[in-house]
């Protein structure tokens, strides 16, 4: 009879996402985005079909904690580190864009009033990033 266990999905911090992260932020001009309040992770086990993921700390969970907005961008491991450098960094923009320009602990969806999240919206963000070094 074969095993009905599942693995488990875990987590580890990530501090060269992180790096890679402070990097972009920096040189495509999203000064909005409080990089002490950002954490990178590496996951490892996980059933999604994304290479990345963005958490937040919404707006209840920060009075409950009495904290400040944060965010949490995880990599899928398996998937993320098949990905060429530029293709990482690419996701990695995706990503921030999701955070809002009020730095809240809300998420933007990828459709909203006159902007959307898509590859367009990256590459034009990608093409900076490679001017600005």
């Amino acid at each position: 009879m074969r095993s009905t266990r599942h693995l488990k999905m875990d987590f580890i911090f990530a501090p060269e996402i992180k790096s890679d992260l402070d990097r972009i932020i920096e040189k495509i001009g999203l000064a909005y985005i409080k990089r002490q309040n950002l954490v990178a992770f590496k996951s490892f086990g996980s059933k999604s079909r994304a290479m990345a993921r963005i958490w937040s700390l919404p707006r209840i969970w920060q009075l409950a904690l009495q904290t400040e907005a944060h965010y949490c961008i995880e990599v899928i491991s398996e998937k993320f580190a098949k990905l060429s450098q530029a293709e990482k960094e690419k996701v990695l923009i995706h990503e921030l864009l999701h955070i809002p320009k009020n730095f809240s602990g809300s998420l933007l969806s990828h459709r909203r009033k006159g902007r959307t999240i898509d590859k367009k919206a990256v590459d034009k963000l990608y093409k900076l990033l490679q001017k600005n070094g």
